[in-house]
């Protein structure tokens, strides 16, 4: 009856290709479900409780996804310049608003780091050439998708020709890299080696050898080296594909994860962010626990209220592709951005990204076997709330590891053939929440050699209240992977390419009985920072209990509209 009720609270209203907005998929019915997860409930005095393994793992709270590290509004940012569509549809409008973006960006920051917004007023902008946002502070806005009521006055059109490019690439020229895209590694300005035996996934702190040259504020990365005997552990050291050997990620190379040091109290050094990752002397020792300059990542911009059309794409993704955005920043952000027919549309890198009410919309068939992945979250604090993929063949959203959580999909909808998954070389700290999968899977598993030896693609992740036609959620060694409150049927499968047995199924709890909380990540928020917090996002509870109308989310949602023009 639990599942019944669940699945009645899903509510489809028309075509999202019609509409160019998401749907917010869990009515007010998910608000009172009786069902207690075993890993994170409420205890009796109200106050969130996690339960951990009998190593100390636990599920990490991912409320620190998102701009400035969650719970934090989007800023409304004054326009400096505005542009005006050409007086002809077929001028190449790319110079046009690229000058544009180079007047605002050469302006002086505000006291808050912003410089000002670029206006493009309602019609039709051709761009045969990609747009860049490489200066922090600098904010590209439309006018509206042209869906929605708020949007009746017009759309601002971002309409791609000529050779096959990304519509807009927002981050510091030839960065990229997690020190910045230096073309050599600066020094580490000091470090040491963590002392503890094992460090769980979700963990705050730990101790090391000398934590004298650390304080509070520093910027810090936690290194573990890849060793032959934990490549074995994991079952990945006999990967072959057509006679060859595949590797899933080479001996010696390093797991890396960005934090800040929130305080340090003898040799222990306690976090901002925790851990989305474990850390296990019996294979890696030692970890080292490095002081590094902050990198150098641009800074609060955003792209916001515009769509981006391309002319239908049916060939191959490995192909030169028309793509939508390429982000890679800090404290920087989408929304309400329409993406029609562009592949491989929205890629997110660096840290404290959000991605909010952004949909991509393919009518066009992707052909082949290999397919292209529409959202690809692969930043550190990464936050895409309230996004829709609607198109077949297709991974609507995908990770491509090594990279550290937590990344987080909230309240988010997918139509058609595809799946999300982790789609290669172990990306740890994902959360589905409340997502919706029509047609297709959710898939956290080993992919052994497909590819060019996936393997392990998640470990230490979760799906909460979500909803698919297929969950394939499998244990690695020595982690765990959760699916909570989830409906949809279960498959086990063996490692890609092989038979039986089939590999152990992750943490499977209330299946098919959503629980309580509504949302884990509005919930940790709620807990961590306030309510406040989720009104700053949107969402008046952890419950999600008012879900939006049709019409509304592509042009401001429940935060209150778009910021004046």
């Amino acid at each position: 009856m639990a599942l019944k009720n669940f699945l009645r609270t899903i509510r489809f209203s028309g075509s999202i290709a019609a509409l160019g907005v998401f749907i917010v998929p869990l009515a007010s019915g998910i608000a009172h479900a009786q069902a207690k997860s075993q890993w994170v409930f409420y205890g009796d005095d109200g106050a969130l409780i996690h339960k951990k393994t009998p190593a100390g793992d636990r599920i990490m709270d991912f409320s620190h996804a998102g701009y400035h590290g969650g719970g934090v509004a989007l800023p409304d940012v004054p326009v400096r310049e505005r542009v005006k569509p050409p007086a002809t549809e077929s001028t190449d409008a790319t110079d046009l608003i690229q000058a544009a973006i180079d007047r605002v960006s050469a302006l002086a920051p505000d006291s808050g780091g912003f410089r000002g917004a670029v206006l493009l007023e309602p019609g039709v902008f051709v761009c045969e050439k990609t747009l860049t946002i490489s200066t922090g502070g600098v904010v590209l806005r439309g006018s509206g998708t042209g869906a929605g009521a708020q949007d009746a006055g017009g759309a601002s059109i971002i309409r791609m020709a000529g050779g096959r490019h990304v519509a807009i690439s927002a981050g510091l020229r030839g960065g990229g890299g997690r020190r910045g895209g230096a073309p050599t590694r600066e020094p580490d300005l000091a470090d040491t080696k963590i002392t503890d035996g094992y460090v769980p996934s979700g963990a705050l702190s730990f101790a090391v050898a000398d934590a004298s040259k650390f304080k509070a504020g520093d910027t810090i990365e936690i290194r573990k080296t890849v060793t032959a005997p934990w490549v074995r552990f994991m079952g990945m050291d006999d990967m072959v594909r057509d006679g060859k050997a595949q590797t899933w990620i080479r001996e010696g190379a390093q797991l890396v994860a960005e934090r800040v040091v929130a305080s340090v109290a003898g040799n222990s050094i306690t976090l901002t962010v925790p851990l989305a990752d474990s850390y296990d002397s019996k294979f890696f020792s030692p970890v080292v626990v490095a002081k590094i300059k902050p990198p150098e990542r641009m800074r609060e911009s955003g792209i916001e209220f515009l769509r981006i059309e391309s002319p239908r794409q049916t060939m191959n993704h490995t192909e030169e592709l028309y793509t939508a955005v390429r982000l890679n920043g800090e404290d920087c952000w989408m929304r309400d951005v329409v993406a029609a027919e562009t592949m491989n549309s929205i890629s997110v890198g660096g840290r404290r990204i959000t991605v909010q009410r952004v949909s991509v919309i393919r009518k066009a068939l992707h052909p082949g076997a290999s397919k292209p992945a529409e959202f690809a979250p692969n930043g550190g604090q990464v936050l895409l709330d309230r996004c829709s993929v609607e198109g077949d063949n297709i991974w609507f959203a995908a990770t491509g590891g090594p990279g550290t959580g937590p990344i987080v999909l909230l309240n988010c909808f997918f139509q058609g053939r595809g799946d999300i998954e982790g789609h290669q070389r172990w990306t740890t700290g994902l959360l589905l929440d409340n997502c919706v999968v029509r047609g297709g899977g959710i898939t956290i598993k080993n992919r052994g050699s497909m590819g060019s030896g996936h393997g392990w693609s998640l470990g230490w992740s979760v799906a909460w209240n979500c909803v698919a036609k297929s969950f394939t959620v499998q244990q690695p060694p020595g982690a765990c992977n959760w699916a909570v409150g989830c409906a949809g049927a279960r498959v086990l499968a063996p490692r890609p390419f092989g038979t039986a047995p089939n590999l152990p199924e992750g943490i499977f709890d209330s299946h098919g009985a959503p629980v309580a909380p509504g949302s884990l990540y509005l919930a940790q928020l709620q807990a961590r920072l306030g309510a406040g917090a989720l009104g700053a996002l949107g969402y008046d509870s952890p419950a999600i209990s008012q879900p939006e109308e049709p019409g509304v989310s592509g042009t401001g949602g429940p935060a209150g509209g778009r910021p004046g023009k």
